[in-house]
């Protein structure tokens, strides 16, 4: 007997929004850690509303606010536009953020009033710090061997945006600027006057950027500090220095894989002072030789970390192909910070999902 092709909605509906996610959807999980994470910041996001409580409505939760903006890294959601649009029709979006299905949606731009918030608070930055915590009480870290390595993340400003400090180009087409030299010191975006141009090989353009620095541990690849920086031909060796001495244990050896662009003087002697013996790449072709000798590249370690520092290019991947650190589309260095942070917490609660999988006494 054929149905009848018709459409009529009940009054009233019995049906959990619970009920229309799969249980083993590698979503749940993911969700599990992160409620954990936000609950241990009930104080923290008291403090970032403490100044409204005397007069105004209520605000988002700013638990919904981050389980939205992590969605829109898993999911590869182009703009917070897309983003709000998703969830509004989308019930595994409403499920993962928290949202009931009669529940109406914020607008998007929410999220760029209570971007400086978040930033100012650090509150993505203890979002990450929990994912670290939580690989470490599964056993997941080792504590001793780390990667170290940056990527050039390309600014939200376009060549055109390019101009002269000194406002001599003013009455210039922005188009037209073929055969003239551009550096850092005599122009700025006029769009993100922070971002730097940079080339990351002789054989790229130079374009205006940010870099991005990632620290990761060996055992299993999982990223356990992260900053953003200024582009500059010095930047990738002293953020590194920086983020593994804020690491290293006093007494306790420790090591770091690296690349060429690592073998220098400077960065070693910064590592040898703060206990870690760099294993970085060596450039036999730089001026002077490389940095380290025989006495560090004779052990068996050096080697099990040349070959163990190449799995850091797994998080700068899924990071510019799933998540949006390929060109942001955000302006200034803090903002920058703050979604290379988010990725990389992202990032870490995938790894945990697939690991808690491959090893169940560590889910």
């Amino acid at each position: 007997m054929r149905g009848a092709d018709s459409y009529s909605e009940s009054l009233f509906t019995t049906v959990r929004l619970e009920d229309f996610v799969p249980a083993n959807h590698p979503l749940r999980p993911i969700r599990t850690w992160v409620n954990q994470a936000l609950a241990a910041m009930d104080t923290k996001f008291s403090a970032m509303y403490e100044a409204d409580v005397k007069g105004g409505r209520p605000s988002i939760a700013p638990e919904k606010l981050m389980r939205a903006m992590l969605l829109q890294v898993l999911y590869s959601v182009r703009s917070e536009r897309q983003l709000v649009e998703q969830i509004q029709y989308n019930l595994l979006f409403r499920w993962f953020v928290g949202l009931a299905i009669e529940d109406s949606v914020w607008n998007h731009s929410v999220f760029s009033k209570n971007r400086d918030r978040l930033i100012e608070h650090d509150a993505v930055t203890e979002l990450f710090n929990a994912t670290v915590e939580m690989a470490d009480k599964r056993g997941l870290l080792s504590g001793e061997h780390f990667s170290v390595d940056g990527t050039l993340i390309q600014a939200w400003a376009s060549h055109k945006s390019m101009r002269r400090k000194d406002g001599s180009d003013d009455g210039r087409p922005p188009e037209d600027w073929r055969g003239e030299p551009r550096s850092n010191d005599t122009h700025e975006s006029t769009s993100d006057p922070e971002s730097r141009l940079y080339r990351k090989s002789h054989a790229a353009p130079a374009l205006p950027s940010y870099l991005g620095h990632v620290l990761t541990d060996n055992r299993h690849g999982l990223v356990v500090n992260v900053q953003a920086s200024l582009s500059d031909g010095t930047a990738e060796r002293e953020v590194a220095a920086q983020m593994l001495a804020d690491l290293a244990i006093p007494g306790q050896p420790a090591t770091v894989g690296a690349d060429k662009a690592y073998d220098t003087k400077g960065f070693v002697k910064a590592c040898r002072q703060i206990g870690v013996t760099p294993h970085v790449a060596q450039n036999l072709n730089r001026i002077g030789g490389s940095a380290i000798d025989g006495r560090t590249t004779r052990h068996a370690g050096y080697a099990v970390s040349q070959r163990k520092r190449k799995c850091i290019e797994q998080c700068f991947g899924w990071g510019k192909v799933i998540g949006p650190i390929r060109q942001v589309m955000v302006q200034g260095l803090d903002k920058v910070d703050q979604l290379l942070t988010l990725t990389m917490a992202a990032y870490n609660l995938t790894r945990l999902r697939t690991l808690a999988q491959l090893r169940p006494q560590s889910a």
